[in-house]
């Protein structure tokens, strides 16, 4: 078994597992991952998703012994873009999923090449301190297909992307979390633990409204100032119609205030 997935309450617990490759991707896990967040995006119960490797890694990259596989499938077309289908698969799974709903990245250990891809699919990453980024496929001529030249540049810069990206080199958890790669720096052996509180607290929030906020802020970039606030707009005027008078009425009866979620 290459998953466990934990459900707490709301929150989905998704760990990959692979210790014996340091949790690098194969066919089935990759598989895995994607459907299982699929169908947490479905489910209508579950609010927000935590992802981990096992054993103290996160994520390796592809093993590069199922090459050939990876090869086979892209050759038969099953990673090219369908612009009919609700849900895309990356080779690492679900790095082509735009879900509704956050999911927050507990990172230990190496997160590399398509490992690093796989985080940055991520809306939330926290990691420990001997935890570590790279685009380690430089080393053997392996692009990026995984989101890698798109999702760095829009979280930390391009010229910072392009070090990493170009160079290949390590990245530490202390210069991710300084430039933004990272939102949260923990000591090892803590990511999952805080990961989960995280998650907890974000579960507890109105959620209607905090998705259409997510989906808003992760589309906005490319557009031009006037087109992204029409796109916030038109995601947020019904928020506001459905659940932001009430809310305000219940700030003014005295609910969720001085940081107190309010449901």
């Amino acid at each position: 078994m290459v998953l466990a997935v934990k459900k707490s309450e709301a929150i989905w617990t998704v760990t990959h597992s692979r210790p014996n490759s340091r949790n690098a991707m194969d066919p089935t896990s990759s598989d895995e991952l994607y459907q299982t967040f699929v169908e947490f995006d479905k489910e209508e119960s579950a609010r927000v998703a935590v992802l981990s490797g096992d054993n103290g890694y996160f994520c390796a990259g592809y093993d590069l012994r199922y090459a050939e596989d990876l090869n086979v499938r892209i050759e038969r077309g099953e990673y090219e873009f369908d612009p009919n289908a609700e849900y895309q698969k990356g080779p690492m799974g679900p790095t082509r999923l735009q879900l509704k709903k956050p999911v927050i990245a507990a990172i230990a250990g190496p997160a590399v090449a398509g490992g690093m891809e796989l985080a940055l699919w991520a809306n939330i990453r926290v990691m420990e301190k001997s935890a570590y980024f790279g685009v380690y496929c430089r080393r053997w001529g392996i692009p990026l297909i995984d989101g890698g030249t798109v999702r760095l540049p829009r979280i930390v810069g391009e010229g910072r992307a392009m070090d990493i990206i170009l160079t290949g080199r390590k990245v530490s958890s202390e210069e991710s979390y300084k430039i933004g790669l990272c939102e949260y720096l923990v000591e090892d052996g803590k990511s999952l633990e805080f990961a989960e509180a995280l998650a907890l607290n974000l579960s507890n929030l109105p959620q209607s409204c905090m998705q259409s906020d997510m989906i808003s802020t992760s589309e906005q970039n490319g557009f031009s100032i006037k087109e992204a606030l029409k796109k916030e707009w038109s995601l947020s005027k019904k928020e506001v119609k459905r659940q932001g008078l009430k809310g305000a009425s219940r700030f003014i009866s005295g609910k969720g205030r001085h940081g107190q979620p309010d449901t």
